[in-house]
């Protein structure tokens, strides 16, 4: 499974030069530090491991996620994904981006995802999200 998450990541870097790349934090008894590429302020993949574990033990976690709600302040989102080494299987998170600040780059985020190989755990997790590059401006669509 590293073989294809690697695939991934190389493939996700040659068209990083139209996406906002972004990094994250996921606080929980299972975290993640996060890195990520969105698309047209819909799509993004974010690869993540788990930091604070032996080499050995490093957790590979890579996502693909749709935003299904897109506003100015917040965003909510859902996708699915993969995971190596812990706990490894598939995974199907689902969260909210809070961008309380006017600053739209930084902000907060609450997901739960579905851990689901030979042991299935259900994972809750909160922390900050921050988006280099300029300030994302939500599509013109209507999300109602």
């Amino acid at each position: 499974m590293k073989k294809y998450l690697l695939i991934v990541v190389f493939a996700l870097a040659g068209v990083s030069a139209s996406a906002q790349f972004g990094v994250s934090y996921h606080q929980s008894s299972i975290p993640n530090l996060g890195f990520n590429f969105e698309y047209q302020d819909r799509y993004f993949a974010e690869l993540r491991f788990g930091p604070n574990q032996y080499f050995e033990h490093l957790a590979l976690e890579l996502t693909a996620n749709y935003i299904f709600l897109n506003k100015e302040d917040y965003d909510f989102y859902g996708g699915i994904g993969g995971r190596t080494t812990q706990l490894e299987g598939l995974v199907i998170p689902a969260g909210v981006n809070i961008y309380p600040f006017d600053n739209k780059n930084f902000g907060f985020h609450i997901e739960a995802a579905a851990l689901l190989g030979e042991t299935s755990v259900l994972r809750g997790s909160w922390g900050i999200r921050y988006r280099f590059g300029g300030t994302r401006i939500p599509s013109p669509q209507k999300d109602e």
